[in-house]
């Protein structure tokens, strides 16, 4: 998948960047750089290959150190949003950005 230079003026004006003509050029040759590697990645055949549960894993055995899935911090909601400008039902109420 190849971007064109009118992709790369569709992305900046999402994004609200202003690129000079050589600017666009370079991000042009970068992105679609990027995505010549993606490419040449997947086209590595892996059937066959187990995943790795640590990059470090290749070259040392790793022990992952998992810790419980449980709330360590009391809940100070509350007190977080005294200072606030602006709060309701616990939720911060801030003004519409997006148009």
């Amino acid at each position: 998948m190849a971007l064109t230079p009118l992709d790369i003026d569709r992305i900046a004006h999402l994004a609200r960047l202003e690129l000079q003509p050589e600017e666009r050029e370079r991000m042009l040759t970068q992105i679609n750089g990027f995505f010549d590697i993606v490419e040449r990645i997947r086209a590595v055949d892996t059937s066959g290959v187990e995943p790795l549960p640590h990059p470090v894993a290749v070259v040392q055995e790793v022990s992952l150190r998992l810790r419980e899935d449980i709330a360590s911090e009391p809940d100070q909601r509350q007190a977080n949003q005294r200072s606030a400008p602006a709060v309701e039902r616990g939720l911060f109420l801030v003004p519409k950005v997006i148009e």
